[in-house]
Parts: C-alpha cells; structure tokens; sequence
C-alpha cells in the first residue's frame, strides 16, 4: 500500500560509521547534512562507531575540515555502532571496507543497505535515473541491485577512506577530500533521483 500523495514521507535516516567516531564518520555526517540541507533533501544523518571513543568531541583537525568544507556546525559527541542504530537506519555508509564488514556481521539484514560511503558514491554516479522518482528505501535497493554490475575499484582500498586520526595534516586533508567528494557525489545523485 503506497502512502498518500498529501502525507509527506519520513525523512530518510542515513548512518555513517567509522572506527572512533571522532574523525571520519562525524565529518561525513556533517558534510552530507550540509549537502542534503542545500539541495532541499530533508534527511536524518547521524554516526556512530565500532570502538567509539564514546562522549569524545571531534578531533581538531577533522572539525576545522568540516568547517572548510562548508559544515555550518561542527558540535559532536562519539557514540557507540548498536544494532538499533543499524536497524534503523535506511542507509548505513561506512568509512572502511571492514567496518562494513563490522555492521553486517552485527546485523545480517542490513547487507541490503549497506556501502562503504566510496563504493556508494561510485555505484550513484555509474547509475542512471530511468523511472519516476523512489522512495528512499526503493532507491538504496535499486543501488544495491546493481553491485555486482560494476567492477570494483583496483586496488579495492579505494573503496575505503584512510584512517587520519593521529595521522599528519596530509592524512587529514587526503580523508577530508575523498569524504568531500563522495558526498558530493552522492547529493547529486540523491538530487537526481528525486530521492
């Protein structure tokens, strides 16, 4: 049963994961925010991690990212991943290959909904909008259909951002940029879906 055309839709609830949760998933968080936000996508976008430094804020370096890259509001606390938080989620983005390992393990369902935030961004950009605008879950399953279409990345560490905390600035600003432009990536997409 399709929900009326005069309710609106719950807004989609993103989660994005990282080890600490102190430095790429609250970036991530927080620029995707910022993204969905200017493109008019209301969207619920949080983050957690595996070994979360848990009541940590951010690290210095990944906030003054955040800000550069656009992120109005760069307050945050480090949680811990639970499989509430993965159960309800639409769509769990990962900073590593094996954090999403790390989730799906938690929770086998959420294999359905769950990328790596870089080989989600690849499999948006490679896909092409050929129907009436989804709903977000028909959207994130319409994705996932399609991994084994596409190759993966070679070296398949491409589809994993590196981790910077404790790391050089360089480290940081490589994390930051790839990040940025699998947000960017992935907003677009969202903008043209009508997701």
């Amino acid at each position: 049963m399709t929900a009326p055309r005069d309710l609106p839709a719950a807004a989609p609830r993103i989660l994005i994961v990282c080890t600490g949760n102190i430095c790429r998933s609250p970036l991530a968080e927080q620029l995707l925010r910022q993204n969905l936000t200017a493109a008019g996508i209301d969207a619920v976008v949080t983050s957690a991690g595996t070994r979360a430094m848990t009541g940590s804020a951010m690290t210095p370096e990944a906030a003054a990212l955040s800000s550069q890259y656009g992120a109005s509001n760069t307050d945050h606390v480090a949680r811990q991943l639970t499989e509430k938080l993965i159960a309800d989620a639409d769509l769990v983005l990962t900073a590593t290959r094996d954090h999403r390992r790390d989730v799906v393990t938690m929770l086998p369902k959420a294999t359905r909904y769950t990328f790596t935030l870089n080989q989600f961004a690849r499999l948006v950009a490679a896909a092409e909008p050929t129907r009436p605008p989804l709903d977000f879950a028909a959207y994130v399953a319409d994705v996932a259909s399609t991994r084994g279409l596409h190759p993966s990345p070679n070296p398949p560490t491409l589809d994993d951002v590196d981790d910077p905390y404790r790391q050089s600035a360089a480290v940081y600003a490589r994390a930051a940029a790839a990040i940025n432009a699998s947000v960017t990536t992935i907003t677009a997409a969202l903008v043209a879906a009508g997701a």
